[in-house]
């Protein structure tokens, strides 16, 4: 057989070899595997939306995560003001004040501004920042032309950090930012950090910004679907104006309120809920998934 392997040649090009490194049979793959759990966000409404099935006495039975799949890679995406950062904000704090070291690598907004938002999103969260702020480890790609234009640098210092400082969760606020003038890269750039992030077994949330001409409720980011496509899911966030009377009555909003939408798009490391649901920005900027919206909008033929 792989005599006959050997003989077979593309005109014009070297021999075809295979990798036998990357075959596995099933029970060498799962032996690798780890083993899978929920990870609490940190966000109310969120962590009981992902869930997995079991049998118990020859019945399937789902069992909720209580939070994102343990070394999952979940891009949040949506346009800008629908609480995309607050989302991972909230996350890392959350995670932090629990004693666990996250990494965060700030594409936007240079790391003292973010600090000083992390200390606000622990203030709106009952924490006191100052107990477990060595905890989040802030990579400054916004500051610094190199790592942001040069994946292999940026990598290079992410695994220094997780070495130093046993980390086990990242954070990238925002993927989009590493491809925002070369979105024709946008694929193999988005592949090489997810590809770095299961080698070292982080769970990482990816933030990435919708074009205003996306669809709303899409997995769509800029780049296309590259993220999407790529990651183990995709997190929604969406907004919508109420700007006439027929919304208004359909929200049981005013005109001239934004409502604020959420949904998870596929997540391939576990079991979801699959609804559209409302979306809430507190007062103190926190963010909160609320009921379904059938729960609550009225019908058309109510309307």
């Amino acid at each position: 057989m792989q005599e006959n392997f050997d003989k077979e040649d593309v005109q014009g090009q070297e021999k075809a070899k295979p990798d036998l490194s990357a075959i596995y049979v099933g029970k060498e793959a799962l032996e690798k595997a780890p083993k899978i759990y929920g990870v609490e966000t940190g966000v109310e409404g969120l962590d009981d939306l992902f869930f997995i099935v079991e049998s118990e006495k020859g019945k399937i039975v789902k069992k909720s995560l209580k939070g994102i799949p343990a070394y999952s890679v979940m891009n949040i995406t949506g346009v800008s003001d629908t609480g995309k950062s607050l989302m991972v904000e909230q996350f890392s704090v959350y995670q932090a004040q629990k004693g666990k070291k996250v990494a965060f690598i700030s594409v936007e907004a240079p790391a003292n501004f973010v600090a000083a938002s992390l200390k606000l999103r622990a203030s709106a969260m009952g924490y006191k920042f100052e107990d477990f702020e060595n905890n989040i480890i802030l990579i400054d790609a916004a500051s610094s032309d190199r790592l942001r234009e040069n994946i292999p640098d940026l990598l290079a210092t992410l695994a220094y950090a997780i070495k130093t400082y046993k980390i086990n969760f990242t954070v990238v606020d925002s993927i989009t930012g590493l491809f925002e003038n070369k979105e024709m890269m946008a694929r193999a750039i988005v592949r090489r950090m997810f590809n770095f992030m299961k080698k070292w077994y982080q769970t990482a949330l990816f933030v990435s910004q919708k074009r205003s001409g996306h669809e709303e409720l899409t997995a769509e980011a800029a780049g296309g679907y590259a993220v999407g496509h790529i990651v183990d899911g995709t997190i929604v966030l969406a907004k919508e104006l109420v700007d006439s009377t027929y919304k208004a009555r359909l929200y049981k909003k005013e005109i001239g309120d934004i409502v604020r939408l959420f949904r998870i798009d596929g997540c391939r490391m576990s079991g979801h809920d699959t609804k559209t649901h409302f979306l809430e920005i507190t007062e103190t900027g926190l963010v909160v998934i609320k009921e379904p919206i059938g729960k609550n909008v009225k019908s058309e033929e109510e309307v």
